[in-house]
């Protein structure tokens, strides 16, 4: 059960979202369906680069309750935003920046694979806090995929859901994003870290033996959207970075050049700025692969510190990270029994993940919590990772 500062309810009862369901729908048969958030434990903008990566599945995420109907009318509802909305199924269109682009545009996807939209009651509730960087978007996409698979009765494997859901964020609300999100919410195993190659979807299962750690996750209520965010920008200065180095190494993302490959051809790069980019995803693709082999060593002391590294990474390099997430980071290491912490997600905002010994999780909460509120002027939420699996019928 994870440990809470904050409001969220972390094991919705299913039996009362089937009654705010009624409330708003009326009685009758329904579907209920889940797809986790996500937390990634280090490889951060690696994904879109074509590189490894290694999150795990989280137990709280969003939960959906569906009901088709015999008209073309859909109805879209949620538990956490006000905004409701009918449409015709004739009526998938870009343009609504309200939270319902994101199962509209999975819809799209179906759509365009030549599948025909049915008529139905939806009701969506989440318990991720929105804007936190535990990808409450792509839990969201998750979750509409899977239940229109088996609405429609398309009988599309889990894999192809996740790509509709990845394409669905590009295409159709706009955010540029890599598959390690989608990948991990729809492909996550309890108590696992999926060791994940985005290039070529290869992916291997690490089961998460932490040796009396918790993960824990702060979160610093600086909101952050995507889509506003510099999050575009980035993968843009990356692309440019690659056109460079095409010069003279015919590569096509940046994670396929070695750290020391990387030394010989960084000449080729004059923009400072496109240097500090590519030589984060480099060197942060190079201390994935490290940090995966720590944790199956069960060292965790050594991948504290590569959680560390990747933090002042983001931080220097990549510049995503900003004074709250760096204070929070701070405050984390100093505490006694902290081996490493870094910022998790997309930055600019949102979350932290602190590898913090068993004993003192309570003390971490309390003090770290005190200390950033002091310095920031926000009041910090924790939660103690739950590792959960991926997104699936529940009823």
């Amino acid at each position: 059960m994870p440990t809470s500062t904050n409001q969220y309810d972390f094991k919705m009862s299913i039996e009362k979202l089937k009654e705010q369901f009624f409330n708003l729908y009326g009685k009758g048969d329904c579907k209920i369906y889940f797809a986790p958030g996500r937390v990634n434990l280090i490889g951060e903008h690696v994904d879109y680069n074509g590189g490894r990566v290694f999150p795990c599945a989280l137990s709280y995420g969003t939960y959906l309750v569906v009901r088709e109907r015999e008209d073309d009318s859909i109805f879209f509802a949620s538990e956490n935003f006000e905004y409701k909305i009918r449409i015709t199924t004739d009526q998938i269109l870009k343009g609504n920046d309200e939270w319902v682009k994101y199962p509209m545009g999975v819809i799209d996807q179906f759509q365009q694979k030549g599948f025909k939209a049915k008529g139905m009651e939806l009701l969506f509730a989440g318990n991720i806090p929105n804007g936190a960087g535990l990808s409450s978007s792509a839990s969201v996409e998750l979750v509409m995929a899977v239940a229109f698979n088996e609405v429609i009765q398309a009988n599309l494997n889990q894999v192809e859901l996740v790509k509709m859901s990845q394409r669905a964020e590009n295409d159709f609300v706009g955010v540029n994003c890599g598959i390690m999100d989608q990948f991990a919410i729809g492909m996550g195993v309890k108590n696992h870290a999926l060791a994940l190659n985005c290039d070529t979807l290869e992916y291997d299962l690490v089961p998460l033996e932490m040796e009396g750690y918790k993960l824990v996750i702060g979160n610093t209520n600086k909101q952050r959207g995507l889509a506003d965010s510099k999050y575009n920008e980035r993968r843009s200065e990356c692309d440019r970075a690659v056109e460079l180095l095409r010069k003279e190494k015919e590569i096509n993302f940046l994670c396929e050049l070695t750290e020391s490959e990387f030394e010989d051809l960084k000449h080729l790069i004059g923009d400072e700025t496109l240097l500090k980019r590519a030589k984060h995803v480099i060197s942060e693709h190079g201390r994935v692969t490290k940090a995966v082999l720590c944790l199956i060593d069960r060292d965790m002391v050594r991948f504290g510190q590569f959680m560390n590294a990747s933090h002042d990474s983001l931080r220097d390099d990549y510049e995503v990270t900003g004074v709250e997430l760096d204070t929070m980071v701070e405050e984390a290491r100093k505490i006694d029994g902290v081996l490493g912490s870094r910022m998790t997600g997309a930055g600019f905002g949102g979350c932290t993940v602190s590898l913090v010994k068993e004993e003192v999780v309570d003390s971490f909460i309390k003090t770290v919590g005190e200390n950033y509120k002091n310095r920031v002027g926000l009041k910090a939420d924790f939660y103690v990772a739950e590792i959960g699996d991926g997104a699936r019928r529940l009823d």
